[in-house]
Protein backbone atom coordinates (compact mmCIF):
# COMPACT_ATOMS: atom_id res chain seq x y z
CA UNK A 1 0.00 0.00 0.00
CA UNK A 2 1.47 3.31 -1.03
CA UNK A 3 1.55 6.02 1.57
CA UNK A 4 -0.79 8.83 0.61
CA UNK A 5 0.09 12.44 1.27
CA UNK A 6 -2.48 14.94 2.35
CA UNK A 7 -3.04 17.40 -0.47
CA UNK A 8 -1.51 20.79 0.23
CA UNK A 9 -4.82 22.69 0.19
CA UNK A 10 -6.29 20.30 2.75
CA UNK A 11 -3.28 20.74 4.95
CA UNK A 12 -3.39 24.54 4.67
CA UNK A 13 -7.15 24.97 5.09
CA UNK A 14 -8.45 22.12 7.20
CA UNK A 15 -5.68 21.13 9.58
CA UNK A 16 -5.54 24.52 11.37
CA UNK A 17 -9.32 24.43 11.79
CA UNK A 18 -9.19 20.86 13.06
CA UNK A 19 -6.51 21.87 15.55
CA UNK A 20 -8.65 24.81 16.66
CA UNK A 21 -11.70 22.58 17.06
CA UNK A 22 -9.63 20.07 19.04
CA UNK A 23 -8.48 22.87 21.36
CA UNK A 24 -12.06 24.06 21.81
CA UNK A 25 -13.23 20.56 22.64
CA UNK A 26 -10.49 20.21 25.24
CA UNK A 27 -11.51 23.56 26.76
CA UNK A 28 -15.17 22.48 26.89
CA UNK A 29 -14.16 19.20 28.52
CA UNK A 30 -12.23 21.16 31.14
CA UNK A 31 -15.25 23.33 31.85
CA UNK A 32 -17.51 20.29 32.11
CA UNK A 33 -15.08 18.65 34.55
CA UNK A 34 -15.01 21.81 36.67
CA UNK A 35 -18.80 22.04 36.63
CA UNK A 36 -19.07 18.35 37.57
CA UNK A 37 -16.78 18.95 40.53
CA UNK A 38 -18.77 21.99 41.65
CA UNK A 39 -22.09 20.19 41.32
CA UNK A 40 -20.77 17.16 43.22
CA UNK A 41 -19.65 19.42 46.07
CA UNK A 42 -23.01 21.18 46.18
CA UNK A 43 -25.01 17.95 46.05
CA UNK A 44 -22.90 16.51 48.86
CA UNK A 45 -23.55 19.62 50.93
CA UNK A 46 -27.27 19.44 50.19
CA UNK A 47 -27.38 15.75 51.16
CA UNK A 48 -25.70 16.55 54.50
CA UNK A 49 -28.23 19.31 55.17
CA UNK A 50 -31.13 16.99 54.31
CA UNK A 51 -29.71 14.32 56.64
CA UNK A 52 -29.41 16.90 59.41
CA UNK A 53 -33.02 17.97 58.86
CA UNK A 54 -34.18 14.34 58.92
CA UNK A 55 -32.36 13.80 62.21
CA UNK A 56 -33.93 16.93 63.68
CA UNK A 57 -37.40 15.79 62.60
CA UNK A 58 -36.80 12.34 64.10
CA UNK A 59 -35.66 13.92 67.38
CA UNK A 60 -38.68 16.21 67.42
CA UNK A 61 -41.02 13.26 66.87
CA UNK A 62 -39.41 11.39 69.77
CA UNK A 63 -39.76 14.44 72.03
CA UNK A 64 -43.40 14.85 71.03
CA UNK A 65 -44.13 11.18 71.74
CA UNK A 66 -42.51 11.41 75.18
CA UNK A 67 -44.49 14.56 75.96
CA UNK A 68 -47.81 13.16 74.75
CA UNK A 69 -47.51 9.75 76.37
Amino acid sequence: MASEKIPGWVERLLLPKLSEITGNIKAVNGRIDALDSTMTTRFDSLERKIDTLRNEITSLRKEMNVTIF
